[in-house]
């Protein structure tokens, strides 16, 4: 055995030649473990833990590295709270990377969902990964012949310099300066893709182009989007008009995708009891924006919170109180890419602004309630 391989794809024929129409010797499932007995270049030949021989793509191979990543990856994911269900209308396969030539291992079916937990921003045309490349032969080392000192034969005689040629004084004139060379054209843009990382509901974890997914909001409520693309959805409690129950919702949406953020402004939807109809109550607009949004409906006054850069270059997250139809923000604190503590805290039901609620300054109670009595 030369190394150790995992299957990437959801089935993967294997070929008892190296000719692509070559009768299948055996077929193995994703995660299977193969053992690569032979390398032909980017063909290897494997072998089954059954005894089964056969050859196939090495691009279709994951690593043991890769596996655990990507297990490690659907595990993480697992507490990872959900930033909206989406839909899609025709089968979406699976990537276990943000590469199109990455193994597609499963696949969301038509009409399918799946919650939508990150996203990311990545050339379309991409070096493809190979799973383990073929052990580098060593160089044949050349013999060299031994000579005695007898037969050796010394260096040449030195040549004489060339002389000087004739005009050797007008060749000394310092040329004109050369002119500038013409500005370079800046090079094409890199086509770009939009990746998302999705969970199914059998707890699957992988990779989909963006483009196919619709965000599953309901569409009185997304009748408002003006011809921007939502990219995440959360419910905010619900209100009760004369026996029907609506929704107060937050979204957030983005102008133009292939943008390296997740989203330029977000907005909050109210019930009117009054017009039966939805109005908006609260919304920012030409932000940069990056997932997780997190809404915790557990606290009183309900809360949510979005992390947002700041002038300075720096992530913030902004937590808001949703107090009846008001929004304010309650606070607004540094945020590091790497704390996932808060959101798996978040994602479990701890209250996230606590704390915030208890600092409240006595002024600030006694104007909430004056607010509610004028209501």
């Amino acid at each position: 055995m030369l190394a150790e391989a995992y299957a990437g794809p959801t089935t993967l024929n294997l070929r008892a030649e190296l000719a692509l129409r070559s009768p299948v010797s055996a077929t193995v499932k994703h995660g299977d473990k193969l053992a690569i007995i032979e390398y032909r270049h980017r063909l290897v030949k494997v072998r089954t833990e059954q005894g089964r021989e056969g050859w196939t793509d090495l691009r279709q191979l994951l690593t043991p590295e890769q596996m655990a990543q990507l297990h490690a990856m659907a595990e993480n994911a697992a507490h990872s709270p959900s930033q909206g269900s989406a839909t899609v209308f025709e089968s979406l396969n699976l990537h276990t990377a943000p590469n199109r030539t990455s193994p597609s291992f499963a696949q969301i079916p038509e009409n399918g969902r799946a919650d939508v937990i990150g996203h990311k921003l990545m050339p379309r045309f991409q070096p493809a990964e190979v799973a383990m490349a073929e052990p580098a032969k060593p160089a044949p080392r050349r013999r060299r012949r031994s000579q005695s000192s007898q037969n050796r034969i010394g260096p040449p005689p030195r040549s004489l310099a060339p002389a000087l040629p004739a005009n050797w004084l007008a060749l000394s004139v310092p040329k004109a300066p050369e002119p500038p060379p013409a500005p370079v054209a800046p090079p094409a843009p890199v086509p770009m893709d939009d990746w998302s990382l999705v969970r199914t509901p059998d707890g699957k974890v992988g990779w989909v182009l963006t483009r196919p997914l619709s965000m599953a909001i309901p569409d009185e409520v997304a009748q408002y989007a003006e011809g921007h693309r939502i990219t995440s959805y959360f419910a905010l409690g619900q209100v009760n008009d004369d026996g029907t129950v609506k929704n107060n919702w937050l979204w957030t949406t983005i102008i133009k995708g292939d943008q390296p953020y997740d989203f330029d402004s977000f907005r909050v939807f109210v019930w009117s009891l009054r017009h039966h109809r939805y109005e908006t109550a609260y919304i920012e607009r030409n932000i940069v924006g990056h997932f997780p949004s997190i809404v915790n409906t557990r606290t009183d006054p309900p809360s949510f919170s979005v992390i947002v850069e700041g002038v300075d270059g720096k992530w913030y997250r902004k937590t808001y109180l949703f107090d009846g139809f008001r929004i304010r923000m309650a606070s607004r604190e540094p945020y590091e890419q790497t704390a996932q503590m808060e959101i798996a805290k978040s994602s479990a039901g701890v209250p996230i602004a606590n704390s915030t609620v208890a600092k409240r300054s006595w002024y600030a109670r006694f104007r909430d309630r004056i607010h509610r009595f004028l209501r």
